[in-house]
């Protein structure tokens, strides 16, 4: 409390400059006026604080599928019991309302692995919500309240007009305490690896962002969305003036994705493989800094391939914007969209150059051909699909020119409880190499009481026998 009337004194002081109120010099300034003193934040929040609504999500997990049960009785002798009935988790969060017909806005791990979510609004009124879209690449999730109409919505500003520097407000609901509103300024911009979201680009404040502020909404001076409140930094668990939003340009990339109908936020694909550029990097390439991300592969059918982008490249822009690693390329990149071309400013052997690369979805090439794992196999409760870009852009995993991978696996299943998960790439069965998922089915529908199982996890192989 020492520090307080220091720091608002500061902050009317900022005002009355930026108000034209006392010319710029190095000296304190007295305030002329009661007006002066009087300066408040309050307009702001009252424009925005009705938009910023509390998330709350739970779930109830039922007893564990009998099938399970089975498979471990039949291959090791063991009964394995289901789960209590009623079994249930919960949790809280803000959110933010995008659009007057209830368009919510919230971080996706609020709703992680939830089936029920209720929004309050700041007037207390509370409506069921469908979870419209979830993109845990981006930690963002769509909500859509179930029959509301005409509700205050909140104006989504540019987050690339931000400085250092910039005041901003922080509001949402810490500690399920309740609304609440926080002051401070932007004390870094394009943070990344945070650790947080593979999309990781984030507005660093000062603003204080506690436990249940996630999915709350930062406003600049303007009353305008400019980023999403996403985490904090703390030892403690409370706020130490370090906290983290999702910039609105990323926010508005998943809000149009869900208006459009999409359940899934479709980025561009640039068909290469990048890794950051080091000190010893940069040397051997000439640089004076390290800068840039380094082309390490090419997809020799993708964008890049198409471009004329070669293995050694360093891209050094996107459209301008510098980038100096892999996910400020994968922001800047995603922002482009899926449409018509972006340059990429380039250094190859010394030189820099401009070249123009093709904005497209990743391919599904080959098609998915699904195949579900039966019942009473190690497989039973996953799906596989051939590997395709689009399939590994969505699983977040390295393109393979062919090859089967686990798309999708219910959590309470044989295949999860074997130990599968979602991503992983069946190298083989019983020796047998899998090209394609009629490869797949053939070999699950003829193996027996006895399953050697080899899988390729992060580059990682390794093989798994079970049966006896």
């Amino acid at each position: 409390m020492r520090f307080f009337p220091f720091r608002l004194w500061m902050i009317v002081l900022a005002l009355s400059l930026g108000a034209g109120a006392a010319t710029a010099q190095t000296q304190r300034v007295v305030p002329e006026s009661k007006a002066q003193i009087q300066l408040s934040f309050a307009p702001i929040v009252r424009q925005t604080n009705g938009a910023v609504v509390n998330v709350y999500a739970s779930r109830t997990n039922r007893r564990q599928n009998q099938s399970m049960e089975e498979f471990f009785r039949r291959f090791f002798g063991e009964d394995v019991p289901g789960l209590p009935r009623g079994r249930s988790q919960s949790s809280l969060g803000s959110g933010v309302i995008v659009d007057p017909s209830g368009l919510v806005i919230t971080n996706n791990h609020v709703i992680e692995n939830m089936n029920e979510v209720k929004v309050a609004l700041a007037d207390r009124r509370e409506f069921e919500a469908d979870i419209v879209l979830r993109d845990s690449r981006t930690d963002i999730a769509v909500l859509k309240l179930k029959g509301a109409a005409n509700l205050q919505a909140i104006e989504i500003g540019d987050s690339e007009a931000l400085q250092v520097g910039d005041i901003v407000l922080a509001i949402g609901n810490p500690f399920g305490v309740g609304q609440t509103v926080t002051q401070g300024i932007v004390s870094a911009l394009a943070r990344t690896q945070v650790g947080i979201s593979d999309y990781q680009f984030f507005i660093q404040t000062d603003a204080a962002i506690n436990p249940g502020n996630s999915g709350g909404a930062l406003i600049n001076m303007s009353g305008q969305l400019v980023g999403i409140n996403t985490a904090i930094y703390s030892r403690s668990g409370g706020s130490i003036g370090i906290g983290f939003a999702i910039p609105s340009s990323m926010v508005r990339v998943v809000l149009n994705s869900a208006k459009g109908g999409a359940r899934n936020v479709v980025r561009p694909w640039l068909g290469a493989r990048l890794q950051p550029v080091d000190g010893d990097i940069a040397t051997g390439l000439g640089l004076e800094r390290p800068t840039g991300v380094l082309v390490t592969s090419i997809y020799d059918k993708g964008p890049a391939a198409e471009a004329g982008l070669k293995r050694g490249d360093v891209i050094l822009q996107v459209d301008g914007q510098p980038v100096d690693n892999p996910d400020s390329f994968g922001y800047r990149f995603t922002l482009k969209g899926t449409q018509g071309q972006t340059p990429l400013t380039v250094l190859r052997n010394g030189k820099q150059s401009t070249i123009q690369v093709r904005l497209m979805p990743p391919p599904e090439i080959p098609p998915r051909d699904p195949v579900r794992g039966r019942a009473r196999t190690p497989f039973a409760g996953a799906t596989l699909v051939n590997i395709s870009p689009a399939v590994a852009d969505e699983l977040q995993i390295q393109v393979a020119d062919e090859g089967v991978v686990i798309a999708d696996l219910d959590e309470r299943s044989v295949a999860a409880s074997v130990g599968f998960e979602k991503g992983d790439l069946i190298v083989a069965i019983n020796g047998e190499r899998l090209v394609s998922t009629r490869d797949a089915e053939r070999l699950i529908e003829r193996a027996g009481r006895y399953w050697e199982i080899t899988v390729n996890r992060g580059g990682r192989v390794f093989t798994t026998v079970l049966g006896r």
